[in-house]
């Protein structure tokens, strides 16, 4: 029998480190190659992490709870001679290689979330920042007070490095009292006894730190536009049957959606930005989010990557995939990475139109209302009619520290031209 380490793997783009949520087998466990052992959560998404070797489970190195960054041990596996003697030949490279040979846990690389938090709030904080909070004699409690910049409101090294300029500037008063931090409470709330406390799971807290984040550093505005949904209702009404028949599956009004806002986004590529301090970045690939709402009731943005490079069914395909994954946990933290613009469809929750808050880093997002029937004027070649219409709000959300008025509301006009401009004719 021979032992090998099972490492933290990379699990997308960015991603440096995972929280052990929870493990699904303990010591002592018989575990098949690829079976999942334990679930891991980033900031992005929640996954399953499976064993690359057969074997028993000898021994697991980190507990629930902790932080352990990517290429970090997490347990140690008990696998058969033979085994052990091919998985070398597997390795890719003489990093993978040392990583794998590691004696020991590299102390420095994992974090526990108990023993890190030695404050009374419930931030995790770095080895670096609690050795910089050590150095500068800063107490568990002025810690506490310091705004967080990082994922979940962590305190960052630039943070501290912010903190301590204007602590010394003005000698031991807490940043407090120069910037408030935006994550304290502001009004104390009374709690009577027929009250019921929830408390908040990581996903709805980490949605709450990004929105109180976005609207800190984006200035929304919001330009409202109606659409005629006319041709698009009628063409999906004709071809939702012959569709599913064709392809196996439904064929929603997102697709629409996504497809309209893709061809807009090439007329107007300074929606497809981002901003970096004074810095503008300009995307050249066009990678729609679509903000999908989970059985829990918080809401996941997967992405549909070079949207403007698929056709209808292209697009209808994606959206189905990525939305059916995402309400079973099986979304990889790819599937959430790299958009650069948003959709949200308010409308299939009832509602007409709505103000969105914008993803960063990106610096636009739309909602899409409920298509109701309405009496509207038509232009017809003998005169005016009144006719019943399918008419939808567009609410087009825009950082203005980069996109002006004139820009957001054009683009949100486009949009609602190419719905409107809809061919009867398409083919499926």
């Amino acid at each position: 029998m021979a032992s090998v380490e099972m490492l933290m793997p990379k699990m997308g783009e960015s991603i440096t480190e995972g929280t052990v949520l929870i493990w699904l087998k303990k010591e002592g466990d018989s575990i098949e190659q690829d079976e999942s052992v334990l679930e891991v959560a980033t900031d992005k998404v929640d996954t399953e992490v499976p064993s690359i070797h057969g074997g028993i489970l000898k021994k697991i190195l980190v507990k629930e709870g902790d932080v352990v960054a990517v290429g970090a041990p997490i347990a140690i596996i008990e696998t058969s001679d033979s085994e052990a003697q091919a998985a070398p030949a597997a390795k890719s490279s003489p990093k993978e290689e040392v990583i794998q040979a590691a004696p020991s846990i590299d102390t420095s690389l994992l974090v526990s979330t108990e023993e890190s938090n030695h404050t009374d709030d419930s931030r995790f904080y770095s080895p670096l920042v609690q050795s910089m909070a050590r150095e500068e004699k800063i107490p568990s409690n002025e810690l506490a007070t310091i705004p967080g910049t990082g994922k979940e409101g962590r305190v960052t090294k630039q943070d501290m490095l912010t903190y301590l300029s204007n602590r010394n500037n003005n000698g031991s008063a807490s940043l407090a009292q120069v910037v408030p931090s935006i994550s304290s409470p502001k009004v104390q709330v009374s709690i009577s006894a027929t009250d019921e406390i929830i408390e908040m799971d990581r996903m709805r807290k980490m949605i709450s730190q990004r929105m109180v984040d976005s609207k800190r550093i984006s200035a929304h505005v919001t330009s409202f536009v109606e659409a005629d949904m006319t041709n698009i209702v009628l063409w999906r009404n004709k071809h939702k049957d012959a569709y599913k028949a064709k392809y196996g599956e439904g064929i929603t009004f997102t697709p629409f959606f996504i497809e309209a806002v893709a061809k807009a986004i090439r007329d107007f590529p300074m929606i497809n930005i981002s901003v970096d301090g004074d810095r503008i970045i300009k995307k050249k690939d066009i990678n729609i989010g679509m903000a999908v709402a989970l059985p829990s009731g918080n809401l996941i943005v997967p992405v549909i990557r070079n949207a403007d490079q698929l056709n209808l069914v292209g697009i209808s395909k994606k959206v189905n995939d990525l939305a059916n994954r995402a309400r079973i946990n099986k979304l990889s933290p790819d599937d959430l990475a790299g958009g650069t613009y948003t959709v949200s469809n308010v409308g299939s929750f009832g509602n007409i139109m709505g103000t969105p808050i914008i993803l960063q880093p990106q610096v636009a997002i739309m909602a899409v209302g409920a298509i109701v029937k309405k009496p509207a004027v038509v232009e017809t070649p003998t005169g005016d009619v009144i006719a019943i219409r399918h008419k939808m709000f567009l609410s087009h959300s825009y950082d203005h520290r980069v996109v002006d008025g004139s820009l957001g509301g054009m683009f949100v006009r486009r949009v609602a031209d190419y719905l409107e401009a809809f061919d009867l004719n398409t083919s499926l």
